[in-house]
Formats: structure tokens, C-alpha cells, sequence
């Protein structure tokens, strides 16, 4: 007979092999370097598994409806990804609708770029700088290197369920969830990488490499300031390492740089390019209004309970009680509201309560309760669906079994303050808007903002003009941005 401890010691055994194995096999060289570099994904798996994202980010962020300013990011993106050391890859370069500063890299060459990040910068140069640190992610391929950790983590956690029973259900979700978050974040060396290859890839198209600090510095001054927010991105300074390092860094390269002020800097063509972009949330996409939901363009209305937190995406609107024992959403469904009902409650592990048509301030709806099995326990809640303006829309408020109770009749006024939106003024919101202004004289911020308004605070003026305080001085012929609301 063996022993228990005897078995475990082959599988372990087996286990080292495995990963051994897996290890040696998932070799490749670095495009960058030239050394060995673990990658247990093809390249042709790298380019689908970053176009699906794309699709994904394309579709839940959205992306910015300016055509001639997604070609002028594409072309400068492809200036310096086909002098690069993966030229051939399907680069694809974009600008998403979110408004906080950020930029990421998605395997394969899908490269984003915020209107918030957009809004931050000053020069073509600047621009360039960042686009050079997202294509040195991909030609390194740290992702690849992540995805590849990833795997070879999980081959332990599934050996580790063998080794110790029930070690996947305590475990699985949990070391799942903090894989994929530690994974996503790239290393300091591999940041340090991406930095130094945007340096290179910078100079090369003769740009001012000087200009990459002034990103850092905005970004490094945004982190100090910026709370929580309600972005649909992680913030840049959680996937990034300290802007006052990376300033250093970039301070010793200009060293062996010549001549650096024979370089294009590139800003009246950076801002006139931004010119009318919008700036911050953009109120046509929905907006709260004191727990009040409202959406000019869809032209509809959804009151929320106060004190929630809520969150509005691209494709929904969500708000999570104080306890986080309880979520409202909002969304699309497919077909009419009935034929959307009958959905829902005929899926497998819903059990429907009592349903029935209903009248929503003059809309046609189906109201039911209906209880779920999950991986956490057994929900219950509110299902509601509603025809208005071509659309149907869908409100899901649950939380769990034992404690709908307490919330049952917060989610049925929920449910029944979905309206049309009337309110003229609502209704006829605009986005605030960056305006370039050159200037005929100098001054200082605080007077150029006396001479022409801004709607946003001083401070953050000072910020998007990269200028420390309202004393700073602009010299005649700079073009200043100020934010405008239409």
C-alpha cells in the first residue's frame, strides 16, 4: 500500500516536472532584446486575445466620435510601431471616452488613450512620448510574459486543489481574482523597459524627448489631487510606478542627447487637433442629479436611493447600498419587455415570484420578483422591464434572500421612478469643451483667466496649461487651453 505522504510526494514530483516542462517549452525570444523570455502564448494567440479585448473596451468605455482625431492618433501611432521591432503586428491605435488621464496596452498592439490623458498633454511630443511607453509594452511583450505567469499559477492552484481537497473552492476564487490583478500591472523593470523604448522610439522620430517629463509631472500632480472618482479605468497610478522616478530617469538620458532643442516639439498642431474635445464627464452620456439619474440623449430618468454609491458605464448604470448587500442596475435588453421578461425568468436557477404587467408613469412595463442560486448564496429581488423610445430597458435590484426584506420596497420605488425625461434644461445639457486661445500678450494664468473665462477651478487650469500656480506667466503667442461650457 502507499502511503498518503508518499502520494503526495509523486504528485509534487510530477507537479516540478510539469512545470519544468511547461517552462521550457513556453520559451521564446524577446523582439526587444534578443534573450530568452517565458511565453506560453503564440503570437497569433497574442493578437486574438488583444483584439477580443479591444472589441470589449470598444464597446463598454466607447470611443471618442471624432473621426479625424482617431486617424491623427492612428498615424503617429503607426510612425513609431513601423520603425519598431514588431512592425507587423495589427497595430491599432484609439482614443476612449473616459475622462481621467490614462493610456494602456492591450497584447498584440491595441494601444488606448484617454480624452482625459489627451486633454492633459501640450505637444505632439508629449503624445508620442506616451504612445512610444504603450508600443514598448507590446514589442516587449510584457504582456505575454504576464498572461504566461498567469498560466503557470494556475497549473499550481490546480495541483495544490489535488494535493490539499477543497483547496479550490476556499481558494480558487480569491487567488484567481488577485492573479489577474497582479499580473495586469506590469514590474518595474518592465516599466523602467517601456520607458527607455519610448525614449528611443521618440528620438528617432525626431521629437523632443525633453517633453515626457511634462507627462509625468501632470500625471504626478493629478494622483496628488484626484479621489476616487467614478472612471471606468483603474487609475494610472495603480499601473504605473512613481512620476517622480520616471522624471529622474528621463533627466539622466537627456545627457547623451545633442542638441536637444533642434527637435520638434509639435504643440500648435497638438492643440489645434484638440480643439473642441470634450473635457470631464460628459453630461449627453447621463448624469446624477442628487441621486436623480437623468440621460438627455436617451431622454429618460431613474431616481436612485440617496447615500448609494453609483457608477455609470457605457452600457449600464449601477449603484451599490452603503453595506454593499444590495445592487440596482440598469440596462438594455433585447426584444420588447415581455419577450425580455420571459427571458429572464426562464433561465436555469431562477425561480420567478409573482409577475405581471404594469404601468410605469404612462410606459408599458413587466414587474416580478424572483429569487437565484449563486456561487455566493441565494439572491432575491426585482426584475423590471420597460418599453420607451425603442429601447427596453431592464432594472435588476437584489441582494441576498434573508435580507430583501429590508430592501423590497426601496427597489420597487426604484422601479416605478423610471420616467420620461421632460426638463428642458436637462434636456439641452452640453459638455464643458476645451478652447485654444493664442495669446496676443503676455500674462499671468490668473489674468488669462479674467480675460477669458474658464468654468473649471484655477488650479486645475494650471494643470491642463502644465504652469505651477495663477501667477505663472504665459508669454505673448502661447496658445492657452481654458474649458468652455457650450
Amino acid at each position: 500500500m502507499i502511503h498518503r505522504h508518499q502520494g503526495r510526494g509523486k504528485i509534487r514530483a510530477r507537479l516540478a516536472v510539469a512545470l519544468m516542462a511547461a517552462t521550457a517549452a513556453g520559451c521564446a525570444t524577446n523582439p526587444v532584446t534578443g534573450e530568452r523570455q517565458l511565453a506560453l502564448i503564440s503570437e497569433s494567440q497574442e493578437i486574438q486575445m488583444g483584439r477580443q479585448a479591444a472589441e470589449q473596451v470598444a464597446q463598454q468605455i466607447g470611443l471618442v466620435e471624432d473621426e479625424a482625431l482617431q486617424q491623427y492618433i492612428q498615424r503617429l501611432g503607426m510612425e513609431l510601431a513601423r520603425e519598431s521591432e514588431r512592425p507587423n503586428l495589427p497595430w491599432q491605435f484609439r482614443v476612449v471616452d473616459d475622462p481621467t488621464p490614462n493610456a494602456f496596452a492591450l497584447p498584440g498592439g491595441y494601444i488606448f488613450f484617454t480624452r482625459g490623458l489627451l486633454n492633459l498633454m501640450n505637444s505632439e511630443a508629449e503624445l508620442v512620448g506616451v504612445l512610444g511607453h504603450e508600443i514598448g509594452h507590446v514589442t516587449a511583450r510584457h504582456s505575454v510574459t504576464q498572461i504566461s505567469r498567469a498560466q503557470l499559477a494556475q497549473i499550481g492552484l490546480v495541483a495544490g486543489s489535488v494535493l490539499f481537497p477543497g483547496a479550490a473552492d476556499a481558494l480558487g476564487g480569491a487567488a484567481q481574482g488577485g492573479l489577474q490583478l497582479l499580473f495586469l500591472s506590469y514590474g518595474r523593470n518592465a516599466e523602467r523597459q517601456a520607458d527607455e523604448l519610448a525614449f528611443k522610439y521618440t528620438l528617432r522620430e525626431g521629437y523632443d524627448v525633453r517633453e515626457i517629463r511634462d507627462v509625468f509631472a501632470s500625471l504626478q500632480r493629478v494622483g496628488e489631487k484626484e479621489g476616487e472618482g467614478r472612471s471606468r479605468l483603474p487609475s494610472w497610478l495603480t499601473t504605473h510606478p512613481a512620476p517622480a522616478e520616471r522624471i529622474q530617469a528621463v533627466e539622466a538620458q537627456l545627457a547623451s542627447v545633442p542638441n536637444p532643442e533642434t527637435l520638434r516639439v509639435g504643440t500648435p498642431e497638438y492643440l489645434a487637433r484638440i480643439d473642441g474635445l470634450v473635457y470631464g464627464e460628459n453630461p449627453r452620456q447621463g448624469f446624477f442629479q442628487d441621486g436623480l439619474f437623468l440621460h438627455p440623449d436617451l431622454r429618460f430618468q431613474l431616481r436612485f436611493p440617496q447615500g448609494w454609491r453609483t457608477q455609470n458605464a457605457t452600457q449600464s448604470v449601477a449603484a451599490v447600498s452603503p453595506q454593499q448587500d444590495a445592487i440596482i442596475q440598469l440596462t438594455l435588453a433585447r426584444g420588447g419587455a415581455e419577450a425580455a421578461a420571459r427571458q429572464f425568468f426562464n433561465q436555469q436557477g431562477v425561480q420567478p415570484g409573482q409577475a405581471g404587467r404594469q404601468n410605469l408613469n404612462g410606459l408599458p412595463a413587466v414587474v416580478g420578483q424572483f429569487q437565484a442560486q449563486t456561487q455566493q448564496g441565494v439572491i432575491a429581488g426585482i426584475a423590471t422591464f420597460v418599453d420607451y423610445g425603442g429601447n427596453t430597458y431592464q432594472i435588476l435590484s437584489y441582494a441576498p434572500a434573508q435580507r430583501f426584506g429590508g430592501y423590497g420596497r426601496l427597489f420597487e420605488q426604484v422601479a416605478f421612478s423610471f420616467a420620461p425625461l421632460n426638463d428642458p434644461q436637462a434636456l439641452n445639457v452640453r459638455p464643458n469643451r476645451v478652447d485654444v486661445v493664442r495669446l496676443d500678450r503676455s500674462m499671468t494664468l490668473a489674468e488669462f483667466n479674467r480675460r477669458f473665462p474658464s468654468v473649471i477651478p484655477l488650479a486645475e487650469l494650471a494643470l491642463i496649461n502644465q504652469v505651477a500656480n495663477e501667477s505663472s506667466v504665459l508669454q505673448a503667442g502661447t496658445m492657452a487651453k481654458r474649458v468652455i461650457r457650450e
